[in-house]
């Protein structure tokens, strides 16, 4: 019998770990590699400084080097066929996206470090950004490493199968009646630790579905899997199917647009969670 073996080209002596990741991703060829050190050694500079010097790769590969360095992945456009509103994976290095961090450390703080598990995103009206926010938020928090579940619980008219091009059509409604499970929860395996359930099945009484105990029971079962479960909500004061979700998740996100979102409107949305005995944990304005 004929030993085969197979080996792989050594990155060139001097190239140190951002030098390998270069090559392993196809930014650099070995030969490329050769010239930055020498460059690197003349001019005495850093092994991505003296390739940017050369012309041999960009500021955003450096980027994303480093993000792989350090356990951050990110998308580069298109990849993954997930929609452009996933700003937080395909563009994290903008100030859109640290805001997104900032609120998730003022969640973590005010509302999952007291012990609560779930909270509801919801906006008083239809358009106010509510889909776009769950969605960067549960890629925010799969980033920090938090086992994370996003829930479309919008069963009028869901977005996150649009936003996350989910192939699995079952989903919260096929679950509250009784036609699926848990499992049908997809995880997306481009992200560190989420998964998306869809809405599943548009039925003709959400708002009935959405009262049910089956919603309750699902909500206990994800919360003993999940360490953070966001739940995407109907506009608060379209439909009382919101105050249905809000009251299981305990806490709410309240969402508004700038120059758009009557504060009458969002006053209204902030007493109909309230009536639940849901806490309104905390308001963001969207500008878009």
């Amino acid at each position: 019998m004929q030993n085969t073996t197979t080996s792989t080209t050594p990155a060139p002596q001097g190239t140190g770990n951002i030098g390998r990741l270069l090559l392993q991703l196809g930014k650099i060829t070995p030969a490329d590699s050769d010239k930055i050190v020498h460059a690197q050694q003349e001019l005495g500079l850093r092994f991505g400084d003296a390739a940017i010097r050369l012309g041999l790769i960009t500021e955003a590969d450096i980027r994303q080097v480093l993000a792989l360095q350090f356990d951050y992945p990110y998308l580069q456009p298109g990849e993954g066929g997930f929609s452009p509103e996933l700003v937080a994976a395909y563009e994290p290095f903008t100030q859109q996206v640290e805001a997104l961090r900032a609120l998730r450390g003022q969640l973590m703080l005010r509302w999952f470090a007291e012990g609560f598990k779930s909270l509801s995103i919801v906006s008083a009206f239809a358009g106010e950004g509510s889909s776009h926010l769950a969605a960067n938020l549960a890629v925010v928090f799969s980033q920090l490493g938090e086992h994370t579940l996003l829930v479309d619980a919008n069963l009028r008219k869901p977005r996150q199968h649009q936003i996350f091009n989910l192939q699995e059509s079952r989903g919260l409604s096929d679950i509250l009646a009784g036609r699926a499970d848990i499992s049908v929860a997809t995880r997306v395996t481009s992200f560190v630790d989420l998964s998306v359930l869809g809405a599943g099945t548009i039925p003709p009484n959400p708002q009935e579905l959405l009262s049910r105990s089956s919603f309750t029971d699902f909500m206990a079962q994800a919360v003993g899997i999940y360490d953070i479960v966001l739940v995407d909500t109907t506009p608060a004061t379209l439909t009382a199917a919101a105050q249905a979700t809000v009251a299981r998740c305990g806490g709410a996100l309240l969402v508004s647009r700038l120059n758009h979102t009557r504060l009458s409107n969002l006053a209204e949305a902030r007493d109909q969670i309230t009536v639940t005995g849901a806490r309104v944990v905390g308001a963001v304005i969207n500008d878009f």
